[in-house]
């Protein structure tokens, strides 16, 4: 186990520019994981890490334990506990990180499944709830739009709790590249439709596509949308987060296809 007590090592310095910027996470084509929970995750998932990393004061707690039994010895590095302090956002966890290739997604020739197309949205947590729900939906897909929050950033991460290792995430996607591939209905929530979204079937896949926090889908793909549908809010609120619409608009199909 190599052990890094210096911040000049270089090895900490890649990891803690890769845990303090989203550009250097896009550049190095890596991600870190922060905690317990989601390099477990990402193990139970079947992937390896390039590097699992603990800290001092944690490399026997149990956990960790259970962990550095299941990886490569030759990748675990030992770091002095005020570097991994400098790294972890996580508060009062045990500390442990996994420095990961981030995953490429592949843009299907034929999307004939449940997607979730995310038009803009801005909000790293917003997006990581999405995709945690996606995940617990069971759908696989998630295409993201240029505007979007970084799929890989810290926040995201930590917001998505694991989803990203049971999804295809395909970042940077414009409208002409995804839309011509669109086999199923795509679906919007809107306040002005007609339709709840509890009185539309569900039964047959579909594309959902939620839209920027503040200005919502995008008439460009608000053009493609087969039926919008509303969500009725009888208390009277003027509208939803993106992700708590796209909780309920993922497990209303969920609901449907298990009455089936």
């Amino acid at each position: 186990m190599k052990h890094i007590t210096s911040r000049d090592n270089a090895v900490f310095k890649h990891l803690k520019a890769l845990s303090g910027s989203t550009q250097q996470r896009r550049r190095a084509g890596q991600s870190v994981l922060d905690g317990v929970h989601l390099v477990v995750a990402y193990l139970d998932a079947g992937h390896m890490p390039v590097q699992c990393l603990v800290s001092e004061r944690h490399v026997r707690h149990p956990e960790v334990a259970a962990v550095l039994d299941r990886v490569d010895p030759d990748t675990v590095i030992l770091l002095a506990d005020n570097l991994f302090g400098q790294l972890t956002t996580v508060v009062n966890g045990v500390d442990l990180m996994a420095l990961v290739e981030t995953a490429e997604g592949k843009l299907p020739q034929t999307i004939d499944a449940d997607c979730v197309i995310l038009d803009g949205i801005q909000d790293a947590g917003n997006v990581g709830s999405i995709l945690r729900c996606a995940a617990a939906a069971g759908v696989r897909d998630v295409f993201m739009t240029a505007g979007c929050a970084f799929a890989w950033s810290a926040k995201t991460l930590r917001a998505a709790m694991g989803a990203h290792f049971h999804l295809n995430i395909v970042e940077h996607c414009t409208f002409e590249s995804v839309h011509p591939r669109i086999r199923v209905p795509l679906l919007a929530t809107s306040s002005h439709a007609k339709q709840a979204v509890f009185d539309v079937p569900l039964s047959a896949p579909v594309g959902w596509v939620f839209g920027n926090e503040g200005a919502g889908v995008s008439e460009t793909w608000l053009s493609a949308v087969t039926t919008p549908v509303t969500i009725p809010q009888p208390g009277g609120m003027e509208s939803l987060n993106v992700a708590a619409a796209a909780a309920i608009c993922l497990f209303e199909a969920v609901r449907q296809r298990r009455a089936n």
